[in-house]
């Protein structure tokens, strides 16, 4: 049974052209929550998706300064996790949880 804060701690998945060259080498990336710790992401995915992983890096994203139409305006701060996984298993993202 999966744990209610699994879904706190793993907002989304990002599909981008880096997160699909990441997934050759069974990589898969995620946005999470800002608070959110190591443990607790690996324990999310292994949770959520049912696979082991061996590395989770993360990367803090600050936002940036952006001007539309002559207002100025901030992007939000962002969480990254690149999460390894070990050998032979996958995780299809593109599909619902």
């Amino acid at each position: 049974m999966t744990d209610i804060r699994n879904y706190d701690v793993i907002l989304s998945p990002s599909i981008t052209e880096k997160s699909t060259l990441a997934a050759e080498s069974n990589q898969v990336i995620f946005n999470v929550a800002r608070d959110a710790s190591k443990p607790e992401i690996k324990r999310a995915v292994e949770g959520l998706f049912g696979v082991k992983v061996t590395a989770v890096n993360t990367v803090l994203r600050k936002g940036k300064v952006k001007r539309f139409r002559g207002h100025l305006g901030k992007q939000s701060d962002k969480k990254i996790a690149f999460v390894t996984l070990a050998e032979g298993q996958s995780i299809d993202v593109t599909t619902g949880l």
